[in-house]
């Protein structure tokens, strides 16, 4: 095999970006500069000398992080990925001059975004700029939640009493950096019979373009039908709202019907009142069009690396999955720009 030339390498990047376009696409239709003013909170705290190593432009951070939800890394696979693809550099804003920011400037800067609150802000940002490119909110709402997993922790009976009651285990405070280790947030709860432990993180998409409206992450524990309320999207064009039974109950009902929503939720039957037949029929035409968001799950499932997480703490969980509802919509938004250029 002979030496590569220069062209050579250029039609290989160029071959690259044709393979694996959402990067590229990434970097080309998101409003990155949009966010700026909100990042820019994260360096809150004024220096107090100009000596010292130069700051890392926010932005760059940003798509780090967003790249860590988009293919599940955590924060050392990331610095290396970062450092090892040129896709990765070339998406953040980096060239093979620069110093790429470390695991630690990462984890830093997210938590700086986590406590100033700007994490939740950034996902209203692009809820904002969706309207603004007519993709507000429309055809009614779907609700549901999925399960989240965390590495199981491995405590005692007795530590676990004490966690699930919210205190803190005896002598667990007196370790050194255990804390740092230890879940107290995280719950187990079962389904279809079988134990899961973890967060939920629960969502509103919109039935016509398919966005996370709205999020909550919670403790697995907490029933689906307690987020309702905070899930609810009033800006939707449409009343109609859709969920599975885990919602059904006449006070949901009736808080719809305060809200001025109309009910799709699933009928549930009980073992002395079985669904009918005419009900069993209802609930199957719901489906079809509730079954949207399990594309959203599917997609973060499949697409995004999976749904493991691997931060301690409900608070960092919130800001881990803000940021991937988040990246989701981002890529629900090339969809929808693919579809509109497919159709000019």
């Amino acid at each position: 095999m002979g030496q590569r030339g220069f062209w050579d390498e250029q039609q290989r990047v160029e071959k690259l970006k044709t393979k694996k376009p959402v990067l590229e696409r990434l970097s080309q239709s998101i409003p990155w500069e949009s966010f700026r003013p909100l990042l820019e909170r994260g360096y809150a705290q004024e220096r107090k000398s100009n000596a010292g190593r130069r700051r890392i432009d926010p932005l760059i951070l940003f798509k780090m992080l967003v790249l860590q939800p988009l293919f599940n890394l955590s924060d050392d696979d990331t610095e290396f990925q970062v450092n090892d693809r040129r896709s990765f550099e070339e998406f953040v804003g980096l060239g093979v001059m620069n110093d790429i920011p470390d695991a630690t400037t990462i984890a830093f800067f997210r938590e700086r975004l986590r406590k100033a609150g700007v994490i939740e802000e950034l996902f209203e940002k692009f809820e904002a700029y969706l309207r603004s490119q007519g993709l507000e909110a429309r055809g009614g709402q779907i609700i549901d939640a999925t399960l989240v997993p965390v590495p199981r922790q491995r405590n005692s009976r007795e530590d676990n009493k004490e966690i699930k009651e919210n205190r803190m285990p005896e002598g667990w405070d007196e370790i050194s950096n255990l804390l740092q280790q230890k879940d107290l947030d995280a719950r187990w709860v079962k389904k279809n019979g079988i134990n899961h432990y973890g967060y939920k993180n629960s969502i509103c998409i919109d039935v016509e373009h398919g966005f996370i409206r709205r999020y909550a992450v919670t403790p697995a524990n907490i029933h689906d039908s307690q987020m309702l309320p905070m899930l609810l999207d009033p800006e939707n064009t449409d009343d109609y709202v859709w969920a599975d039974s885990a919602f059904a109950g006449e006070r949901f009902e009736d808080l719809l019907d305060l809200g001025g929503f109309e009910s799709c939720i699933h009928e549930k039957g009980s073992r002395n009142h079985p669904l009918s037949d005419a009900a069993k029929e209802r609930n199957r035409i719901k489906s079809a069009i509730r079954a949207c968001v399990e594309h959203v799950f599917g997609c973060m499932s499949m697409s995004m690396g999976g749904k493991m997480t691997r931060k301690i703490g409900l608070e960092k969980n919130k800001a881990w999955w803000g940021l991937k509802n988040l990246t989701f919509n981002f890529l629900r938004y090339l969809l929808r720009a693919n579809r509109a250029f497919a159709l000019e």
